[in-house]
């Protein structure tokens, strides 16, 4: 991070040259000391965002404060209130929930679940915020800061969502890799009916560090899927965000490894959990580290599907590594 005077009279300073690693997200509190996002392992685009703050005066910072440091989740977006309260959103177990945290003791609270929350705002009393889930795009809702009942602010496409038919969906979880839990998601056929069975679209999330889970994607959308008559299974494989760093960490140097093993046993658990899946008539399909492990699959995995579609895999990690 920099102080940088917006009348050029000075040389820019950088406020954070004790952090090797990546600093981002700074925002002003009212009482003008500076919060931001900070990760603590230099070179690592997927380490854990934490919350950092100090007092800011005359161009230079103080002391940095470490807030929450106990809480297992890399936060995502935030805004800080008038009494030092930070509304905060963060990957965790397949969605996206707005959480509080103490600006004193770093105590963590969920405010809003059940679906992806981005967009924050501080209202009079409310955190405003956006928010979408696998049947419905991104609206505007708000909470009391306090925590409470919440309240629909926008219906941006009540019409044309009235003129589709979507899928139900669910979560799920299995024992993967190593026994560990392992969560996924299923989308059920828009029209669904009892008794019958349907193709399977198994998608594959990229990053690796990523996750399918319950939003309203606006490339890989499930619905789309579910809307031409299959059954779409997403599962979040070691490496996915939201389960812990550990689990995030997990998939450095074994790409091909326990993401496998989970994708195997998580599609065996749909298949044993729902009835309604035609485990005959699978297709796996996924984008940039999705499309790798479709790759890894043609090699690997092959004999299980009908089809494999590969969109914008990587195929050459040394190339990979020089871009990312």
């Amino acid at each position: 991070l920099w102080a940088v005077p917006i009348d050029g009279s000075s040389a820019p300073v950088r406020l954070t040259a004790d952090n090797p690693a990546w600093d981002t997200h700074p925002v002003f509190a009212p009482d003008t000391s500076l919060y931001w996002l900070a990760m603590e392992r230099a070179g690592y685009e997927s380490d854990r965002f934490g919350l950092r703050r100090a007092s800011f005066t005359n161009g230079r910072l103080g002391d940095v404060e470490s807030l929450a440091e106990d809480w297992d989740r890399s936060i995502g977006d935030f805004r800080v209130a008038a009494d030092g309260t930070v509304f905060a959103v963060a990957a965790d177990l397949g969605e996206r929930p707005l959480f509080r945290i103490d600006g004193t003791s770093g105590a963590v609270t969920k405010l809003a679940g059940n679906g992806s929350m981005h967009g924050l705002a501080l209202g009079a009393g409310e955190v405003v915020f956006l928010r979408s889930d696998l049947d419905s795009p991104a609206d505007l809702f708000a909470v009391p800061r306090d925590g409470g009942s919440e309240r629909r602010l926008t219906t941006v496409n009540a019409e044309r969502l009235a003129e589709l038919r979507f899928g139900d969906y669910e979560p799920f979880t299995f024992a993967g890799w190593n026994g560990e839990t392992v969560h996924g998601w299923i989308v059920k056929p828009a029209g669904f009916e009892t008794g019958r069975r349907y193709p399977v679209a198994f998608l594959i999330h990229g990053g690796p560090q990523g996750s399918f889970g319950n939003s309203f994607h606006y490339r890989w959308n499930p619905q789309t899927y579910a809307g031409a008559g299959y059954a779409a299974v997403m599962v979040d494989f070691h490496g996915s965000v939201g389960y812990g760093q550990a689990f995030t960490d997990s998939i450095r140097g074994d790409w091909g490894g326990k993401p496998l093993e989970d994708l195997q046993k998580g599609l065996a658990a749909a298949l044993g959990r729902y009835p309604f899946l035609d485990g005959d008539r699978v297709c796996a399909l996924g984008a940039s580290y999705g499309g790798y492990m479709i790759n890894w699959i043609a090699g690997a995995w092959p004999e299980r599907f009908d089809c494999l579609v590969n969109h914008d895999g990587l195929f050459d990690l040394r190339s990979m590594y020089y871009a990312t």
